[in-house]
């Protein structure tokens, strides 16, 4: 065999891996968005770059998945208990090429720390009212400043 056919050989295995990797991923994607209780989203922590991805409701937390994985362990996990919505704003004209058209910017702390979520308002109107149908003050395991 000369050089030229293992270099062909080489190349062809690096494609199929990348058609693979992306096929999962369009796979992943098409499943959780599927799944009930999810929206897609793009996550910015702390003024850093808008990180695309997916964010699921589960029982007492929000997770942010990636978009780009093939991971099924979110990246982030906010607790339900310590999330505080404090409103939503339309995107800056510099952050619109990187969230869809219809994305709002939606301003939310966990434990103190402050970070935004861009979504559609239709998602944003789902997240405010799971935020807003967790346990009372007294009666459940959490809210027990309000």
């Amino acid at each position: 065999m000369d050089t030229f056919a293992i270099v062909l050989i080489i190349l062809g295995v690096i494609l199929a891996l990348l058609v693979g990797y992306f096929a999962a991923v369009g796979v992943r994607r098409s499943q959780l968005r599927r799944t009930l209780g999810t929206f897609d989203a793009s996550l910015r922590m702390g003024g850093a770059r808008w990180a695309p991805g997916i964010c699921r409701y589960a029982d007492h937390r929000l997770e942010f998945l990636a978009l780009i994985s093939v991971s099924p362990i979110p990246i982030r996990r906010f607790e339900r208990s310590s999330l505080e919505l404090k409103g939503w704003t339309d995107p800056e004209p510099q952050d619109r090429s990187r969230m869809p058209a219809d994305a709002i910017v939606v301003s939310l702390s966990s434990d103190g720390k402050p970070f935004d979520l861009a979504m559609s308002y239709a998602a944003y109107t789902g997240l405010s009212s799971w935020l807003e149908a967790g346990p009372v003050a007294g009666v459940g395991s959490w809210r027990q400043g309000l």
